[in-house]
């Protein structure tokens, strides 16, 4: 019985991650735009035949820049439930969380140029 309930929980688990995640794509116009660019990247990793360490280091970075807008998000809705005014900490909270995804992206977009350029420029 107490197998049952804790394989339950585990499955309410997932199921609330899930609906996290799906919660954060349908209202963030910035999630929008990191799943476009995991889509194309895939894309193009299999038109360019990139190598498995290619691949391991491009899902690394899809999801150290997607957990970062998560928890952007997160941070976001924490400062909007409990700052009912509009506040100096509470925009710097938001604004230190949005930097760090940004950071995230930066990085991922720099080493992306780094693993793809090369590949694009044998195709000429």
């Amino acid at each position: 019985m107490k197998y049952k309930k804790e394989i339950k929980s585990l499955g309410n688990s997932f199921k609330y991650a899930f609906q996290g995640i799906w919660s954060s794509f349908k209202s963030e116009r910035n999630m929008k735009i990191h799943v476009f660019m995991m889509i194309f990247v895939i894309l193009w990793g299999f038109f360019l035949n990139i190598s498995l360490g290619e691949w391991i280091t491009c899902f690394i970075l899809f999801a150290l820049v997607i957990g970062a807008e998560l928890f952007n998000t997160a941070i976001e809705a924490v400062v909007d439930m409990i700052s009912l005014e509009k506040s100096p900490q509470a925009k710097l909270a938001k604004d230190i969380s949005a930097g760090a995804v940004l950071v995230f992206a930066i990085v991922a977009a720099i080493i992306g140029l780094i693993i793809f350029i090369p590949k694009i420029l044998e195709l000429f």
